[in-house]
């Protein structure tokens, strides 16, 4: 399960996080599945309990990775501007945040999505997919190169996370 757990954050982080990184959270994570009441009991400032919509593991995973690799918001307009921000500026994007204020999200989604998937072409460009249950906020998502696609939707299955193309899912929805 380690192994898994550490080729899903490595490819869900986009290279944005360090092998020592993904590397303890893929360990603590496989401890708290393995044996949740033992990792609770050995971690007491863990805040969590029988009600979360999540196992332990999977909990740890999604409150472990940094705010450059997963985009909480309530909106299209706020995650864009997360994601915006994690890349920096030097970075130009050919939409700004604010234009996604008065759209219908389906098509704020989409906008978002085309402009992701023109960037790093030589990686499939970015795919921005909905990770796990959102805790705090409407959308908790992670940016996938389009290349690495297909094996994290199968790493998820295999470790019980879910993580689905956020436009897809938005579509389907509708």
């Amino acid at each position: 399960m380690k192994a898994s757990l550490i080729e899903f954050i490595s490819k869900i982080s986009s290279g944005c996080m360090s092998d020592e990184e993904i590397e303890q959270i893929a360990d603590e994570a496989a401890q708290a599945y393995s044996a949740p009441a033992i990792f609770l009991t050995a971690n007491p400032d863990i805040n969590y309990d029988d009600s979360f919509p999540i196992p332990l593991g999977e909990w740890v995973v999604v409150g472990s990775l940094p705010e450059t690799v997963m985009f909480q918001a309530d909106s299209y307009m706020d995650l864009f501007a997360e994601i915006t921000a994690s890349f920096g500026p030097q970075v130009t994007f050919n939409i700004k945040a604010r234009q996604l204020a008065k759209v219908e999200p389906l098509i704020a989604l989409n906008r978002i999505q085309i402009q992701l998937a023109s960037m790093n072409k030589e990686m499939g460009g970015y795919v921005l997919m909905n990770l796990s249950e959102p805790m705090d906020d409407e959308l908790q998502t992670v940016l996938v190169y389009g290349n690495d696609q297909q094996r994290v939707m199968e790493l998820g299955v295999e470790l019980g996370i879910l993580i689905e193309p956020a436009l897809q899912a938005l579509k389907a929805q509708s």
